[in-house]
């Protein structure tokens, strides 16, 4: 059962939540190491977004482990003529997958439950982070072995033709190029969340989790643990936005884990960087042409308050038939695709935030 505990920090009440101690006998051995087996989408994150320190401290881990990570062809069955040309030489642009599958190879029936499109300007000052609503109603390309073509919700595009049908569902839908492409389990939070220590996140109401063991999270400032962390990133049906409040709460705990893996000596301490390091390369694939390291040097200067959460623009939910989707904003869609396309930071951020 979790454990709930009022504490103290510079005189201001917070809430912890936490999860009761695993058992430590051998038996959990192969269990444990079935976990670190699997990574959050923020493990990523972080070794991209850790500053000029990772490439000191980190660099030799990151070489050092650059061939165990596993790779995926995300471009192979994208037709060439349909991929939109870039306009910025030096502007990045990253789509990140959370999938529920340990294989991103074998996504019969699977689908993503988180898309993110990660823009990283030409000179590599801050990174913004787009989510796209997982039931966004876009139509989906034909895949090469005859799935989709017709519209769906966007994450069907996993499930129809694996990581090349989403890259070129993606692409279309907002005239972006996709450069670079990650796979990564969400349930991997909980590891690296308590590799960091826990950390904090500003709760916007009390509520009751409604996956078992049904946490009490309180409004305000609360420290969570892997399992309470992830356990907050998942829910939607206590609120009434749904699907918007569970991006909204991925979104704090990607910021929160940054701020911690910035703050807390992960880059001082030999231990904490290997194992955090090793959980990554054993758990997150890329496409065959991305290099960690690589990206790290680039990102050297981008801490948490130079990364920016938006979601893609939209009008809201309703039904297509016996389906909830998620109705992109048509009108604002182009024009918001367009700064990114443009590089246009300024443009991005203040689009995202009408």
């Amino acid at each position: 059962m979790p454990r709930h505990e009022q504490t103290t920090d510079l005189g201001a009440e917070r809430s912890v939540v936490t999860s009761a101690p695993e058992p430590t006998d051998g038996s959990e051995k192969p269990r444990r190491r079935r976990r670190w087996r699997r990574v959050a989408l923020i493990s990523l994150v972080v070794v991209l977004l850790l500053g000029g320190g990772a490439v000191i401290a980190g660099g030799l881990y990151l070489r050092s482990v650059e061939s165990g990570i596993d790779r995926v062809d995300a471009f192979e069955d994208v037709p060439v003529e349909s991929r939109p040309e870039p306009v910025v030489k030096g502007a990045m642009n990253i789509m990140i997958l959370g999938s529920d599958s340990r294989d991103p190879e074998s996504t019969g029936g699977s689908r993503t439950d988180t898309i993110i499109l990660a823009h990283l300007p030409k000179d590599r000052s801050s990174a913004q982070l787009i989510s796209i609503p997982r039931d966004t109603w876009v139509p989906v390309p034909k895949s090469k072995n005859g799935h989709g073509g017709r519209d769906a919700k966007i994450n069907a595009a996993y499930a129809w033709g694996g990581v090349p049908l989403m890259v070129q569902t993606v692409e279309e839908f907002t005239n972006v190029r996709v450069d670079h492409v990650a796979i990564i389990d969400f349930a991997g939070f909980k590891e690296i969340i308590d590799a960091l220590g826990g950390i904090e996140v500003d709760v916007e109401k009390d509520f009751t989790s409604i996956h078992a063991p049904f946490r009490n999270f309180r409004k305000g400032m609360q420290e969570m643990d892997g399992d309470a962390a992830l356990d907050y990133s998942r829910q939607r049906k206590q609120f009434a936005d749904g699907d918007f409040a569970r991006l909204r709460h991925q979104q704090q705990v990607i910021k929160a884990i940054l701020d911690k893996a910035a703050s807390g000596g992960l880059l001082t301490n030999p231990g904490k960087l290997n194992s955090f390091v090793q959980a990554t390369s054993n758990s997150v694939s890329v496409d065959k042409n991305m290099s960690l390291l690589d990206m790290a040097n680039q990102m050297r200067g981008v801490r948490g308050n130079n990364l920016t959460f938006v979601t893609s623009p939209t009008k809201g939910t309703g039904r297509v038939g016996t389906e909830s989707v998620v109705f992109a904003d048509t009108k604002r869609v182009p024009s918001f695709y367009e700064a990114v396309r443009r590089d246009a930071v300024p443009d991005i951020i203040a689009h995202g935030k009408k």
